[in-house]
């Protein structure tokens, strides 16, 4: 299970108005221009001829790169180290070295599917190291090695499964490369992600989600 949340898409009618430099058609462009939030409509003309670029591959589409979108993604790690593998997107996310033992862990921290014995097992473990971490409370070197030794343990012990927010803000060339390869993915988190875009992001089924007709 993911949670998204988008923040906003932009420059689409600036995308647009360059994606018609290399013919000089500008005067063509029959799209509105942007509101005072960013949004406009994309005009018959202008999408029909964003289409067409788009199928015809990466560098006829580049115009996609100019549209940026920036959204919070809270996935499970072992979701992340695959997203990570695309190198079109910044991310910024919460921190485990600095607040992982803030505060004891509950099972809304992971992406468990069930709750076994087992993972319920493992989140006392880690809460009792978190406890431990707290105890070495003074500044003294013993105490600094005592706190370096109880955090690699729970950071080495933690599940793939935890749950963690990053901010991310990418492009629809990029998010099209996912969606194509991702879409129909074994983990249930990458349908869940291509489905948001193409339910949530402005145009996402017309630029993202487009396909030849047979």
């Amino acid at each position: 299970m993911i949670e998204m949340k988008l923040h906003g898409t932009y420059n689409i009618y600036y995308a647009i108005l360059g994606m018609r430099n290399p013919m000089n058609s500008w005067h063509l462009m029959d799209s509105s221009k942007p509101d005072e939030a960013g949004n406009c409509k994309l005009g018959e003309k202008d999408l029909n001829l964003a289409q067409r670029l788009t199928l015809a591959g990466n560098e006829h589409g580049k115009f996609l790169r100019f549209i940026t979108v920036c959204f919070d993604l809270t996935a499970p790690i072992y979701w992340w180290k695959e997203f990570d593998t695309y190198k079109f997107a910044e991310k910024n996310s919460t921190s485990t070295m600095h607040k992982l033992t803030s505060r004891e862990l509950t099972p809304d921290d992971f992406s468990f599917d069930t709750l076994t014995d087992y993972r319920n097992d493992q989140i006392r473990h880690l809460n009792d190291l978190i406890k431990e971490y707290k105890s070495c409370e003074g500044d003294s070197e013993e105490d600094n090695e005592c706190r370096k030794a109880i955090f690699r343990e729970l950071v080495q012990d933690l599940p793939s499964a935890f749950m963690q927010k990053r901010t991310v803000i990418t492009n629809y060339a990029e998010l099209r490369n996912i969606y194509f390869q991702r879409r129909n993915h074994k983990l249930d988190e990458w349908r869940e992600f291509c489905t948001w875009m193409k339910e949530t992001l402005p145009y996402a089924e017309e630029l993202i989600c487009v396909e030849k007709k047979e």
